[in-house]
């Protein structure tokens, strides 16, 4: 517990905290970044600002990063969260169990592994605060590392969703990027900053009082100011005063003797060395070891280094807790504050700690000790180089890297630099680092290494595999071409130097082949060639990944219901084998593709979700790309609300964007291309602007990159019909139909609206041009599907012929989309006008209320102006009412199921599954139903789904 002479001068912040715990205890979030030097008093401020949450029954986890956590990903989160492998909680146990048994093989990337265990991070609190509202703290959140950052950056995101209250402590040091990028989150979002500074004059005389009992005198306040109001250095100072019975107390003044005013011990290391002496010596010389294994440490660790038995140092470290140099955290023991262990560090002379380190190494490798915390050791020891080392480096790196792979790396790279240049001394270094560069997404320094090492390998399995580290490196890297080179020039050279790995390499170039030059023949043949290889060695992945290649010309083809046969045995082939999550991932989006293009919007409905389950299985996390798949759909028909939310849970510079190396640059592009599409028919001028300035910084150098800007094109042209501009939209609609050889780009899809602005516009020759490119994208499609709809839009709307147009939305009303049934309903009312009144007016009020329902006002008030043009209004009767902006009628179907699952009191995760949703799409439709219903928690929600329930009764 706290004492209160701790907190003087901190009244208001902790007036904040407490106000905070109490509405958490009410179901609202909050989150909190408290800032200040060491000492200040930040980790006593908040201790004592939460005891109102645990007494009102909140849980309360706390984590304590220090220098040594950046190192470790996701490690101050699972210390925080209490994530080990023997924890009695299942949930946590198996986060352990996932993170300490992945491989760290090449098809399940290190970021990708932290991705999913984040993933599963994010839904534990969610679950937690599903069950109680919890309060999470990370202490010196400056030095955790990335991954827990990222975390915690997320969770402050989603604290308005939950009963979760976040506190971050933080001091100065804030260069690191992503420590600056919380920090700015909190100032943008209005959520709570606490800079705590140093005690007044006025409070720093009064916690000395409370200290010493009296007000300091002349000598004591010449030794109080050069503490500068730092608490913590006020109360050391104090306290080893006191010990050493200096201070005297006449008629309430505390002061110290003229003889010895001058002796004061005024340092830090001063003040905890008279901690010390009140501490056995035996544990005085334990504490100098734990200290060297950082903020935190095992007491079986301890015990290890130390050569004694653990009951033989409990006394000693019982002791230490006592005099307040250690507190328990969990099973395991931590220092009181991070100024402690750092003074006991700094004692250790620093060639002495290099031995000590290297010692500490050693032993704890002997003793079959956690392989991180020997790679640790020896990263602080500076002092590889030698047999032992190496040895033990090259063996222990897989399961270092498959927990700190920055560590495993740093280790690597430094012993890199002591070899000889024997290749038979760089090779399996240069071959570890590689593939642990690979998965840190450190694409270029990867390949740089993967080449270093394919130059001095001789053994054709080694070789193989450090080209495939090669190829992967480069097309994450967007180096398409460099890759095929490579393959070309290198690999396919010597066929028989590449092992087991020749049909995967053929397959990826058979990609980089198509996706970088468009040549769909030498394409094929790679595939082909892969394909039977993989048939002759078993490789499912590799045979997965040709038939998925294969799968990609015969769409590009438009053999549609080939490329349908192809992917699905693709996904027959792979089965549910978890290294196979990547090209698995890429096949489940294939086939929503396919799907699509055969107007079967159901099913390819079915198989997003099938893509959204696979996704969020632990190892999966290549299912990022689901969210771009899924809003392309949803797009098509109709659910404008649920495609934002996808894309706004696409994370562009995950693994899964990009395949993990698979295929090119990934659905980037795309991406922005959907956002400001929708934008633009909403009339959202500042979503779409961000999007256009986001997409025209993405390259366009290959046919892949092309087939990805159609959506952003046409948005481009849409904003410059809607602006007037129609010559330009003419122009930019006209970019999408300079299709190269090789693209997939589906340009069927847009020859409708170019039809119709070239009309407006007056240019019947570029109208006569999209209608003759409609009939030859019709006639490549193996039987009537979407193309051959569009095309029958567009003569019907060149010509001026109600028959065409009817027999379009005789289709669209069939099959589908619900987007080209409002426009072919458009587009019969304007030719219909001043033929069929009636029938003119009823496809008019049908196309308003289907825009209407999709949001999609810039469409409703063009198709009003085709029609005023033409002597028709649109009455009142018929027309669709808007959406009420708030309240219950102002969610959208999914928005109404998300509430009604939390009132059940499903957590995320379960709302996720039961709707076939990312968790982070949950989180964004429980973000819009909190805005929508004007409320605050999840409480709130439940409460006015009862409230909405009852007046329907």
């Amino acid at each position: 517990m706290t004492s209160p002479d701790r907190l003087v001068g901190r009244d208001q912040e902790l007036g904040l905290l407490a106000a905070a715990a109490e509405e958490l205890a009410l179901g609202r979030g909050s989150a909190f970044w408290v800032e200040g030097e060491p000492g200040v008093g930040k980790s006593a401020l908040v201790e004592a600002g939460i005891a109102a949450a645990r007494a009102l029954g909140c849980e309360v986890l706390w984590g304590t990063a220090d220098q040594l956590s950046q190192r470790s990903p996701l490690g101050v989160m699972l210390s925080c969260l209490g994530v080990r492998v023997r924890s009695p909680d299942r949930r946590r146990a198996e986060i352990a169990e996932f993170l300490l048994g992945r491989g760290p093989g090449l098809f399940r990337d290190f970021d990708v592994a932290y991705a999913t265990a984040a993933e599963m991070l994010v839904a534990l609190v969610d679950e937690l605060c599903t069950a109680a509202p919890t309060v999470l703290v990370i202490d010196d959140l400056q030095w955790a590392d990335p991954a827990s950052v990222t975390v915690w950056q997320r969770l402050c995101l989603a604290v308005e969703q939950t009963p979760l209250m976040l506190v971050g402590v933080c001091g100065p040091i804030l260069r690191r990027p992503e420590v600056v990028n919380v920090r700015t989150v909190f100032s943008l979002r209005d959520q709570t900053l606490i800079a705590l500074e140093p005690l007044t004059d006025a409070d720093t005389a009064t916690l000395v009082d409370m200290l010493a009992g009296g007000r300091p005198g002349p000598n004591l306040a010449r030794w109080v100011a050069a503490a500068m109001g730092n608490p913590l250095h006020l109360r050391e100072l104090v306290e080893a005063l006191l010990r050493e019975r200096m201070i005297r107390v006449r008629d309430g003044v505390a002061d110290l003797p003229d003889d010895q005013a001058d002796r004061v011990p005024v340092s830090l290391a001063d003040a905890l060395s008279g901690r010390l002496s009140f501490v056995p010596d035996v544990a005085v010389q334990a504490l100098d070891t734990a200290a060297m294994l950082g903020h935190e440490f095992s007491v079986t660790e301890l015990a290890t280094l130390v050569r004694r038995p653990v009951r033989m140092l409990s006394n000693g470290l019982g002791d230490a807790v006592a005099a307040g140099i250690l507190v328990r955290s969990g099973s395991r023991m931590a220092f009181r504050h991070p100024l402690i262990r750092q003074a006991l560090y700094e004692r250790i002379p620093v060639p002495v700690r290099a031995a000590l380190h290297l010692d500490a190494a050693r032993v704890l490798a002997d003793a079959g000790g956690d392989p991180l915390t020997v790679a640790q050791q020896l990263l602080a020891a500076d002092q590889l180089g030698d047999r032992w080392v190496r040895g033990w480096l090259l063996a222990a790196a897989p399961a270092v890297a498959a927990r700190a792979p920055d560590v495993a790396a740093a280790l690597l790279r430094r012993e890199l630099g002591r070899l000889s240049a024997a290749a038979a001394d760089q090779a399996p270094v240069l071959t570890a680092l590689a593939r642990i560069l690979l998965g840190m997404g450190r694409h270029e320094e990867a390949a740089s290494h993967a080449r270093r090492a394919i130059a001095v390998l001789t053994e054709p399995e080694e070789r193989g595999e450090m080209y495939w580290v090669l190829t992967r490196a480069l097309v994450c890297g967007g180096h398409t071409d460099e890759a095929l080179d490579a393959l070309r020039e290198d690999a396919f050279a010597q066929p028989g130097k590449l092992g087991s790995w020749r049909p995967r390499l053929l397959a990826s170039a058979a990609m980089a082949v198509r996706a970088s030059r468009g040549d769909l023949v030498t394409a094929d043949a790679k595939a082909a060639e892969a394909l039977r290889e993989a048939e002759l060695s078993g490789d499912a992945y590799a045979m997965g990944y040709a038939l998925t290649d294969l799968w990609m010309t015969e769409s590009v083809r438009r053999r549609h219901r080939s490329a349908l046969d192809l992917v699905d045995r693709a996904l027959r082939v792979l089965g549910d084998e978890p290294d196979h999550a990547d090209v698995r991932m890429f096949a489940l989006h294939a086939r929503v593709f396919t799907l699509q293009n055969l107007c079967r919007w159901a099913d390819a409905e079915a198989a997003v979700r099938q893509a959204s389950q696979v996704a969020r299985a632990p190892g999966n996390a290549v299912g990022a790309a689901t969210g771009v798949t899924a809003a392309v759909l949803l797009y098509w028909t109709g659910r404008w609300d649920d495609a934002i939310a996808e894309l706004s849970s696409v994370d562009e510079d995950g693994p899964g964007i990009t395949y993990a190396g698979l295929r090119e640059r990934g659905p980037t592009m795309l991406r922005h291309g959907v956002a400001a599409l929708l934008a633009v028919r909403r009339e959202d001028r500042a979503g779409a602007a961000e999007h256009f300035a986001a997409g025209s910084a993405l390259p366009v150098e290959t046919p892949a990159d092309r087939e990805n800007r159609d959506f952003l094109q046409a948005a481009r042209a849409l904003a410059a019909e809607r602006d007037g501009a129609l010559q330009l939209a003419v122009s930019t609609f006209g970019e999408i139909l300079d299709r190269r050889p090789g693209e997939m780009t589906l340009i069927h899809q847009w020859l409708p609206d170019l039809v119709r602005v070239s009309l407006a516009a007056g240019d019947r020759d570029a109208a006569s041009g999209a209608v003759e490119a409609s009939r030859r994208e019709a006639a490549r499609e193996a039987e009537p599907w979407r193309a051959e709809a569009a095309r029958l839009r567009c003569e019907g709307l060149f010509g001026d012929d109600p028959a065409p147009l009817r027999a379009a939305v005789a289709h669209y009303r069939a099959v589908g989309p619900a987007v080209d049934l409002a426009g072919a309903l458009e587009d019969l009312a304007v030719v219909l006008a001043g033929r069929e009144t009636a029938a003119c007016r009823a496809a008019l009020n049908e196309a308003v209320e289907l825009y209407a329902g999709f949001g999609a006002t810039c469409d409703i008030r063009r198709t009003d102006a085709r029609l005023r043009r033409r002597g028709v209004r649109r009455g009142v009767p018929g027309a669709r009412t808007p959406r009420a902006a708030t309240g219950w009628t102002a969610l959208t179907d999914t928005e109404r199921r998300v509430a009604l699952l939390i009132a059940e009191g499903r957590s995320t995760p379960d709302i996720a599954s039961t709707l076939f949703l990312s968790r982070r799409t949950v989180q964004t439709h429980v973000s819009r139903v909190l805005a929508k219903l004007e409320l605050h928690s999840r409480v709130e929600i439940a409460r006015e789904v009862y409230a909405s329930t009852n007046a329907n009764g």
